[in-house]
């Protein structure tokens, strides 16, 4: 019974954080953003996003690791290894795809490259840059609204 237990803390703490990592990406992608290419470039435009941003990257980052770390003990508990291999289970699959790319992102693209590249761009041509920037996020949002719903469905027994 002590085992169930963990299974069910580990679930809610893979639910709560999503919530904070997704809700974050929505935030920025929906709200902070557009708000941003509304500034004129020469306003410190590029230093306001790099300051909010800075501060979700943090908690972007502790909420990935969790929701990791969950994922993958509930994965073991459960034994459903095997669900990557059966195509109902796509949800999963995208799950696992969005946190592999944010987590690439955060720990090692942003750091290594894209941090300077985006700055760089966003020098050159402020509004190019934070378009680019808008997109990909809206890409990845989208991806993310995807999981979180067929994992909602999926998780209670609904399949395609």
């Amino acid at each position: 019974m002590q085992d169930f237990s963990y299974f069910v803390f580990a679930r809610s703490l893979h639910v709560a954080a999503v919530v904070f990592w997704i809700g974050g990406v929505a935030f920025v992608t929906t709200v902070l953003i557009p708000a941003l290419k509304k500034i004129a470039a020469g306003d410190d435009k590029l230093e306001l996003f790099e300051q909010l941003e800075g501060r979700f990257s943090f908690q972007a980052k502790i909420t990935t690791l969790l929701t990791g770390i969950s994922g993958f003990y509930m994965l073991e508990f459960m034994n459903a290894w095997e669900r990557y291999s059966q195509p109902q289970f796509w949800w999963m699959h995208l799950m696992t795809l969005v946190w592999v790319i944010f987590t690439l992102v955060l720990f090692l693209f942003e750091p290594l490259f894209l941090h300077r590249w985006f700055r760089e761009r966003a020098l050159i041509n402020s509004d190019k840059a934070f378009a680019l920037l808008h997109r990909m996020h809206k890409v990845l949002l989208t991806l993310s609204v995807l999981a979180v719903l067929g994992a909602v469905v999926g998780s209670h027994g609904f399949t395609f």
